[in-house]
């Protein structure tokens, strides 16, 4: 059973959470949240209730640094049930099941590696991807007339992990953006069926971030752009003074982390000029 933290309202940490099924990403940060006792709090890549899997949550100041995070690709599991139709892609508005033969191996095989690459579809209706600040499977679910706009995105790789008709179970590892619903319902067209909606979705991962019992992890070794060093006073960097480039070991144009130990601060090189773009930022 695992031991509820108690945590200081000033603490600023980062960490996997296991988001099940049924609840939606921020109600299940609201529990994360009562859990740890903080009050600011946030995550990175939602999942919708249907999904479960991977949630990167932050605490404190480490929300700030999301968008510098090495976070792709990303790995999913998803089992497809042959012969279901749904509105939403997944179990939960199946109207109808049809009766399928059981395919070939082989044919399933080569279907599903012939999505592998870059891939242009319209997202379901029942997802994620926001609408004017609202989640598109709220406004479905409310009646409303979604109309999305088609994405494209990479399929790095995908392989079959179990077969028991009318249930294909596969793994896929792609790009930031990419819908596996859609994916099930590519793998449809693909095998020639009319239907198909999948019963399970679970993010396995996303870059580096696994599951490991919302253990703490240093940020500094997951951030997504390189580290430079600030030759000069440390204070000078914490004080948020101006920087010039023969300041830092490294000059070529780029966004950098810098180590100022209980902080770190995150400048772009533009120009031979050195910009803030956060400073001071508490990561213990």
């Amino acid at each position: 059973m695992q031991m509820k933290r108690t945590l200081s309202p000033q603490i600023h940490k980062l960490f996997v959470a296991y988001k099940p099924t049924g609840v939606s990403s921020n109600q299940f940060l609201g529990q994360l949240k009562r859990r740890y006792k903080i009050k600011k709090a946030g995550y990175s890549g939602t999942l919708d209730p249907f999904a479960k899997g991977v949630l990167i949550v932050a605490l404190g100041n480490m929300t700030r640094l999301f968008r510098f995070l090495k976070k792709t690709p990303k790995t999913y599991r998803a089992t497809l049930w042959l012969g279901a139709h749904s509105a939403t892609l997944d179990t939960e508005q199946i109207t109808r099941i049809d009766a399928l033969e059981e395919l070939p191996l082989h044919q399933l095989k080569n279907a599903l590696r012939s999505l592998e690459g870059t891939l242009t579809y319209t997202p379901p209706d029942f997802s994620a991807k926001k609408i004017n600040g609202k989640r598109a499977y709220a406004l479905a679910r409310e009646g409303y007339d979604v109309q999305l706009q088609p994405v494209t995105s990479t399929v790095h790789a995908i392989t079959l992990i179990h077969y028991c008709h009318p249930f294909v179970t596969f793994e896929a590892t792609v790009s930031e953006g990419t819908y596996i619903r859609s994916l099930g319902a590519l793998l449809c067209e693909r095998l020639q069926l009319a239907g198909g909606a999948l019963s399970a979705l679970e993010r396995l991962s996303e870059g580096k971030f696994r599951y490991n019992d919302e253990h703490f992890l240093n940020i500094k070794e997951y951030l997504d752009i390189p580290q430079n060093i600030f030759l000069g006073e440390r204070d000078d960097m914490l004080l948020g003074k101006k920087l010039h480039v023969d300041q830092f070991r490294l000059h070529h144009e780029s966004h950098y982390w810098v180590d100022l130990g209980n902080y770190l601060s995150i400048i772009k090189i533009e120009n031979s000029a050195v910009h803030y773009v956060l400073n001071k930022v508490a990561v213990c």
